[in-house]
């Protein structure tokens, strides 16, 4: 009689295990699944991802409760981001995040299925993600870091007294860049400024290229939002001021590592929306395809002033208003 309750006992543990599994692979299923990929590590991108995740917590998007995020950085790696959007593909995320256009055109090469938010993107129908900024069309949507690239002149010539040249430095095979150097040259030149060219493929040609700019007399120097100069703004710094040439980056984080003064997007508050548009998607409120590409509306002025007092360019006090508190 004894041999059979323990059986019976036995048989109801085995059973009592089976179910709590069951139950711990359940909640597990309940996740979404969100990959996040992020071009390379520099401050502002950095932020995004911050503000993204942060952005998705106020919605009630947790991780490691009712969402699983997989962050991956692709260290400016085109066979990374390559291998990294086939495992999310393969990987069924149910959302994915690509911080910065390389990211977001690898992603949406990879699958027209799963939506794609992206974020620290300037122009997502001249990246060729979208229809129309509009009206997306497809898996992809997202928000756009577009900096006021006129205010951006406007301030070089606040602060350079009498420039006639500007030297244009971006990566020759950032879309993003030629399209905010195109426009910083448009309007530059309604202001009889003459910009001089010169572009990088990698950040071992910004000393060569940095030097070449500084021998044609440039007196100031602009950089868009590009992601090879972002990852390596001391090294132009280490050139541009031993020739006491300023440097405007159209980026906060640029400016605090290599530059003087912008106007510019906040990073985190851009993935902040990012995230609230991820929630509409998860919840089931939105679908990316009909979600127009969101704009930040509060732009700044960020000064480094460490580096201006360096380079004897004195802020304005019309300016020092418009400074981020």
């Amino acid at each position: 009689m004894n041999w059979k309750k323990g059986i019976a006992l036995a048989l109801a543990a085995v059973s009592m295990a089976a179910v709590m599994a069951g139950c711990g692979n359940t909640a597990s299923d309940n996740q979404k699944k969100i990959g996040i990929i992020q071009l390379v590590e520099h401050p502002s991108l950095d932020a995004a991802n911050k503000g993204f995740i942060d952005g998705l917590a106020s919605k009630g998007y947790k991780d490691g409760e009712n969402i699983k995020i997989d962050y991956q950085n692709a260290q400016a790696d085109q066979s990374n981001l390559n291998s990294i959007a086939q495992r999310f593909v393969s990987d069924k995320k149910d959302l994915m995040l690509a911080i910065a256009t390389p990211a977001a055109q690898t992603l949406a090469n990879a699958t027209h299925d799963i939506p794609i938010l992206g974020t620290a993107i300037t122009d997502y129908e001249t990246a060729k993600l979208v229809q129309s900024n509009s009206h997306p069309g497809g898996n992809v949507s997202g928000t756009s870091d577009m900096t006021p690239v006129e205010r951006e002149v406007d301030l070089i010539i606040a602060l350079v007294p009498n420039v006639k040249r500007i030297g244009a430095l971006y990566t020759s095979s950032e879309i993003n860049s030629q399209l905010q150097v195109e426009k910083m040259k448009a309007y530059a030149a309604t202001k009889g400024i003459t910009v001089v060219e010169a572009t990088v493929s990698n950040v071992n040609d910004i000393q060569q290229a940095a030097s070449n700019l500084v021998n044609q007399d440039v007196q100031a120097i602009y950089t868009p939002t590009d992601n090879v100069l972002a990852s390596a703004m001391a090294n132009l710094a280490q050139i541009t001021d031993v020739a006491k040439i300023p440097v405007f980056a159209a980026d906060e984080g640029m400016t605090m590592t290599g530059g003087v003064a912008t106007y510019s997007v906040d990073y985190y508050n851009l993935g902040y929306q990012t995230g609230l548009m991820a929630a509409k998607v998860l919840s089931g409120e939105a679908k990316v395809a009909d979600m127009a590409i969101e704009m930040q509306k509060d732009i700044k002025l960020t000064v480094n002033e460490e580096r201006a007092k360096k380079l004897g360019i004195i802020i304005p006090d019309a300016l020092r208003k418009d400074m981020k508190q």
